[in-house]
Order: structure tokens, then sequence, then C-alpha cells
């Protein structure tokens, strides 16, 4: 993948786990955690969020102050000790979140004022009905970029080997990207052109300052997470490819539950490594996930929920080993506990 000599094509998907304290700073055994599951052929960190008023849930990290930098630090020299690959996911929540959640009682900020209708949960973890956002002004847009190469640049100098810029799951890359969340009229808005338009100079920024092959970005095209069932077109998404190609960023993530027109099209336009996750309800089994290699549908697969309970999946997978359930108790739960004590079958 660019310069980076992959040992296998099975990525470890982002996965949000909770661990983070009030300050967003991830605990010392994150490191032992990233480094348990450094066997996969490139780690993509949990969701990070590049400033506070970009934060949408309890417990997740950030990566906008120093004592979040030298954590991550931590986590990049335990995975690289273990000879892996690692690149931070950023994620923007927009309107998905609580305003108990951002500094100062800040209001959500959105490409429009759209609310997702679903609950959110605010900072005590009781649910509400999602809060309507409000628009961001075009400078709060140049803002928000600038908060994403900032923490970029701290990921790299922490020693990340890169970033995924996170343009899914209906989070803020998405919501500007999508028809029915933007409803803007200005540059970044109105055309299949104005609604890529966000997620393009956000790419072509971050690329400039930490180099194109450190740069990835994950969509997912037609998603209905976080109340964005129907709201994509295919316009937007190959006038985004079109324009993105040319900076020559490392990889583009796709989550997909089955091929389409869209993926085929997709696939065939992008210029450099392309990974494909399953989906939640998707198979992720070994054997699924080879024949999507061997199809050509992708250059690299990414497995989420697998990694959790098999820190040493990919050796279980070329040893033919058994594979265990995660518990669902634990995944949100906070502490070590379900995070560091899956023990490993292989040595």
């Amino acid at each position: 993948m660019g310069p980076y000599p992959l040992r296998n094509r099975v990525v470890m998907a982002p996965m949000t786990r909770n661990r983070a304290d009030n300050a967003g700073v991830l605990p010392n055994y994150a490191a032992d955690y990233y480094e348990q599951r450094a066997g996969a052929g490139l780690i993509i960190t949990e969701a990070t969020q590049p400033s506070a008023s970009g934060r949408g849930y309890q417990g997740t990290p950030g990566i906008h102050d120093e004592t979040q930098e030298a954590q991550w630090k931590r986590v990049a020299e335990a995975v690289h000790s273990r000879g892996g690959t690692i690149f931070l996911q950023l994620m923007h929540t927009g309107r998905i979140g609580h305003t108990s959640l951002l500094p100062d009682t800040n209001p959500l900020l959105a490409p429009s004022a759209v609310r997702a209708k679903m609950k959110v949960a605010d900072a005590k973890g009781v649910e509400w009905e999602a809060e309507e956002p409000r628009a961001m002004t075009e400078g709060e847009v140049l803002r928000v970029i600038d908060d994403f190469v900032q923490a970029a640049a701290r990921a790299v100098r922490a020693g990340i080997d890169g970033v995924e810029l996170h343009g899914a799951n209906g989070y803020l890359l998405h919501q500007f990207l999508s028809h029915g969340t933007n409803q803007r009229t200005d540059t970044f808005g109105g055309s299949a052109r104005g609604r890529s338009e966000f997620v393009v100079r956000l790419v072509e920024r971050v690329a400039e300052i930490i180099g194109p092959e450190r740069v990835g970005l994950r969509i997912s095209p037609g998603g209905q997470f976080n109340d964005m069932r129907g709201l994509d077109d295919d316009e937007t998404y190959l006038e985004l490819i079109d324009r993105i190609n040319p900076a020559g960023i490392a990889y583009l993530h796709t989550l997909r539950r089955r091929s389409t027109p869209l993926h085929i099209q997709l696939r065939q336009k992008w210029s450099t490594t392309f990974i494909m996750n399953t989906g939640y309800h998707g198979a992720s089994d070994r054997d699924s996930l080879e024949a999507i290699l061997a199809s050509g549908d992708a250059d690299l697969v990414s497995v989420g929920r697998y990694f959790i309970s098999n820190p040493d999946l990919v050796e279980r997978w070329q040893l033919d080993l058994s594979i265990s359930e995660w518990d669902e108790d634990t995944l949100y739960s906070g502490g070590p506990r379900g995070l560091i004590d899956y023990p490993a079958a292989t040595n």
C-alpha cells in the first residue's frame, strides 16, 4: 500500500470501544490492545475526534492536545514493535451527538439544520431525541478543515503511519455528501460538485500537509446508519472520486453489503489501493473474504468484530484454528475487561 509493505491483505477495521476518559485521553492499556492485534496487515484505529467540537460520544479519544498525542505515541510504538502498520481514523460527528458533550454547550454543527430522527445519549448516558443542528457558516466549514489538518499532523508527529478520514456512517463528511442532509446553496452544496466540495478540500489539504501516502478515505454510499436511509445519490460519489483521484492518496475504504453498479464503478475508477468492508450484516469469515480478493473486487478486506475476540485473527486463519466469539456486554463497558483479556491461540 504505497510505501507500506503490508504483511497480509487483512485490515483491522475501525471500531469504537469507549475507553477514553472525559478529556479524550486513551488509557495506558490501549497500547496493549493495538499491539495484540498488530498481526493485521493494517490497523485502522477507533474513531478519534480532531477537535473538542467534533465529539459525539462519551469515551471516544481525541488527537487535539498534547496529552492525547502522548498516548497515541504509546500506541504507535507498541504496534511498530510488532512490525505493524497503523492509521488513525479521524471523525467529526456533525449532527450526531448531544450538546452536553461539547465545550461550553456549543451547538451541534452540520451542513444544514436537518435533525436526525433518532435517539442520542448525553454526557451522562441519558437518551434524548436528537437535537436540530445549526447550519455551519462558510468560516466554520473552513475551521473544521483546519482542525482535521492539525489533528493529522499531530498523529504523524506521534508516530502514527497515517490517517483515515471518516466519510461514512452518517457523520459530518457523509452529511456533506448526502442531498438529504446537505441542503446548502453555497460552494459546499446545491449539486454533486458542491456536495463533494468539503471532502475534496479536506482530502487535498490533509494530503498536502502530511503526504498523500499517509491519507485514506472511508465512504459508505447508500449507508443507512444514523438516519441516512435513501439520502445518497451515485452522482455525488462518482464526482467525488473523479476529483480526489489526482491527489493519489493511499486508499479508498468502502462499506457495502453487496456488489452494486456504483461499487463496480468506484472500483474501476479508483487509482490506488481499494479496501472493502462487508458491513455489520455482511459475511466476514475467511472464505467470504478470500472470495472477494480472488474476484478482484478489492485489494484489501477489512474485518471488525472478529478482531475483538481474536487478537491473532490472521494467524488463526492461516493455521485453520477455531475463531472465538466476542462478549457483547463488554464491547463498550469501559476498563480493560473485554478489551485486552481475549487470549491468543498462537504464539
